[in-house]
């Protein structure tokens, strides 16, 4: 399994959980003495009627309104590279081994650097995507209750 798809995983996971408690289903109750099959016929062509006019089906599985952010730098990938270009710099200058361990050291530290940007990004892009959900939620939300209320039933 790669580490792409269980960190794809993950953010299905906070996106779920995340919304979930931000867009609660709404409650629904029959204020002119509506039958109990009544309801669900109206409540199956309110749902119709929300998701074609907003877009949003609340029956999918939530899916990501952008591409996650690319994974960038790491303090070994860094401290690997700024020792390789630390030992060409260091056979130039005539002391390979000093120009490696330097040119690691900084490189580490360049490499976490990039990764802590990184991952602030990727938080960035997390909350903006359960942003999107809650607001295409709610947009949804206000449809379907007003179909609804429209039909006689009071909606909380």
């Amino acid at each position: 399994m790669s580490r792409n798809f269980v960190r794809s995983g993950f953010v299905a996971a906070a996106l779920l959980l995340s919304v979930s408690l931000a867009a609660q289903d709404l409650m629904v109750y029959p204020a002119k003495g509506q039958s109990q099959d009544q309801q669900e016929q109206d409540q199956f062509q309110c749902y119709t009627w929300a998701r074609d006019r907003t877009g949003f089906d609340p029956m999918e599985v939530p899916r990501a309104s952008s591409p996650e952010p690319e994974q960038k730098g790491g303090a070994g990938r860094g401290a690997v590279g700024g020792a390789a270009a630390g030992a060409l710099v260091g056979a130039i200058a005539g002391d390979t081994k000093q120009g490696a361990l330097i040119g690691g050291a900084l490189g580490g530290l360049t490499g976490g650097a990039r990764r802590a940007s990184s991952n602030k990004d990727r938080q960035q892009w997390e909350q903006q995507q359960a942003q999107q959900y809650a607001q295409r939620r709610n947009e949804y939300n206000r449809a379907y209750a007003a179909c609804l209320e429209g039909r006689g039933y009071t909606v909380k």
